[in-house]
């Protein structure tokens, strides 16, 4: 019984995978036309109208998912963040992680190679995490007291140095929610970082015991 259930949450996240990603790409160009474009009351009625839609979906998704789950009490922990992004309007920015179903799609494309796949991975999720992180950081600072994260060039470049853990300091948060961001975003560069150097690292003893290979 318990297999014929994880085969039902199964066939129902292949499913909806494609679904919600479409969805999630239609949320990101809602929340940007939002954000870049400053909009507030009323003007941000069909916006805000579009993305309440949007995360009824993912609301919905959730529910289904946690019914269907078994164990449902590891799934449940195992998904804090998805209920996280449901319940707390502030990180409705992270809905866009959902585009992290399509590199599934993009690695298939690298055939067969690992270090192929993690290379993509890597860029993919780098791009996504500058995007979203800009977005986001523009949201909740252009309107702040004190703020010198105005447009989204500036919360773009931001993004840039601060995933590089680079850090320049000529632009920085004002807000808490601002901070929170930078903090995760600093600590996803870091992973990365570690991520690009392993395969690197990979990619030099593959070249020495290529030519070890051969001398022998």
């Amino acid at each position: 019984m318990a297999s014929n259930q994880k085969m039902t949450l199964t066939r129902w996240e292949r499913a909806s995978d494609w679904p919600l990603t479409c969805a999630a790409v239609a949320f990101l160009g809602v929340y940007a036309w939002s954000v870049i474009g400053n909009l507030q009351a009323p003007d941000d009625v069909v916006a805000e109208a579009i993305m309440g839609v949007i995360w009824a979906l993912f609301a919905i998704d959730y529910l289904v998912s946690l019914v269907l789950a078994k164990p449902r009490g590891r799934w449940f922990v195992t998904h804090l963040h998805e209920l996280a992004i449901v319940l707390l309007p502030m990180l409705r920015p992270l809905r866009l992680l959902r585009l992290i179903v399509l590199v599934a799609v993009f690695q298939r494309a690298a055939g067969n190679a690992l270090r192929g796949r993690v290379t993509l991975y890597i860029i993919a999720v780098s791009l996504m995490l500058i995007v979203v992180a800009g977005l986001g950081i523009l949201d909740v600072e252009q309107n702040a007291d004190g703020s010198n994260i105005t447009n989204i060039g500036d919360a773009f470049w931001w993004a840039f140095v601060t995933i590089t853990t680079v850090g320049y300091g000529d632009y920085y948060p004002v807000t808490v929610a601002g901070r929170l961001i930078a903090v995760g975003l600093m600590i996803a560069g870091i992973a990365l970082l570690g991520s690009v150097t392993a395969t690197i690292a990979s990619w030099f003893l593959e070249q020495v015991k290529v030519r070890d290979e051969e001398a022998a």
